[in-house]
């Protein structure tokens, strides 16, 4: 099979007919072969009736529903899972992208040897409330990262080679960090694709202001995860030791002036009362339970099942 569409949709019944009717003649123009999984993350509208009868007229269009709403993460992760084509493309439902992209998304990815191409919606139709917003998300997310030739994280517009998607993980708010996830399992062949970005044609957006703080908390937490979760003793650890060096050094140099001024007959207050000895104690117990932290997360990390996953490009067959 040429092509998997993955679609995660909320409430969205009056523009799947649609939708869908527009990727059959995108795909029957191309003559690709073809699957359009159309995953119902718990909508409360008539999506999931529309779905079941989009899908027995059309046998490419296959459905999953959700019971509760569990997020677009949730909704990717499904699809990258029982996804058997050879690119997976992925793509909102509002009709904000448009299927047209289909063909040349294919072609970057089977053509050019991309491992994942990334759309830029260059030119939006959104309130200034969420392009400014986007644009500091998407500069930070480049920053911290390393990831610095998208434009654009957010877009649902996205294409894959299929090892990609088998070999990473979606959770949480993670779908707009897939890029990043993909680079930091060995994917960096990662392009980027001004796209179109269609005004939206029916009902409303299901994101606010927040996802903009949620993903910033994302981002810092995948981040971590990513360079420590397989070695925490090296950041826990190392901060562990460096704060309880500083106390104690500065606890000794505490010590010293006091035998100084005793020496001296200089009259000197006990060091527990000075302020300076409870800050020098107070940092070297913090660094104490820092490394305690490090020294935990090693013993757990290395009880953890998938502690020697690895990621297997090529294998010789002797």
């Amino acid at each position: 099979m040429d092509i998997s569409v993955v679609v995660p949709l909320f409430n969205e019944d009056e523009s799947l007919r649609e939708l869908t009717d527009w990727i059959k003649r995108v795909m029957d123009a191309h003559s690709f072969t073809y699957e359009v999984l159309l995953i119902d993350d718990g909508s409360k509208d008539k999506s999931w009736s529309v779905i079941e009868e989009i899908s027995k007229s059309n046998h490419n269009i296959k459905g999953i529903k959700f019971r509760r709403n569990y997020g677009k993460s949730a909704a990717l992760n499904v699809g990258f899972a029982i996804a058997e084509g050879d690119v997976i493309i992925t793509m909102d439902a509002d009709m904000q992208d448009s299927p047209d992209e289909i063909p040349e998304l294919f072609r970057m990815i089977k053509e050019d040897g991309f491992d994942l191409v990334s759309g830029w919606k260059k030119k939006r139709h959104d309130p200034i409330s969420k392009t400014i917003p986007s644009k500091f998300f998407n500069w930070t997310t480049r920053k911290m990262s390393g990831v610095k030739n998208l434009h654009d994280f957010n877009c649902g517009l996205k294409s894959y080679r299929k090892e990609v998607v088998k070999s990473i993980e979606v959770y949480g708010e993670m779908h707009r960090y897939i890029p990043v996830i993909a680079k930091w399992a060995g994917f960096y062949k990662i392009g980027e694709k001004v796209v179109e970005h269609r005004a939206r044609k029916y009902g409303t957006t299901k994101f606010g202001l927040e996802r903009f703080i949620n993903g910033f908390l994302d981002l810092l937490s995948i981040s971590f995860v990513s360079k420590f979760g397989k070695r925490p003793m090296h950041l826990f650890g190392l901060l562990g030791t460096m704060m309880f060096m500083i106390g104690l050094l500065f606890t000794v140099y505490l010590g010293i002036s006091k035998l100084w001024d005793v020496s001296h007959g200089i009259t000197a207050r006990l060091l527990t009362q000075r302020p300076s000895f409870y800050i020098a104690l107070t940092t070297m117990i913090i660094g104490t339970m820092l490394f305690l932290a490090g020294f935990l997360g090693e013993m757990i990390s290395r009880a953890a099942p998938d502690r020697n996953h690895y990621l297997i490009e090529k294998k010789t067959n002797n």
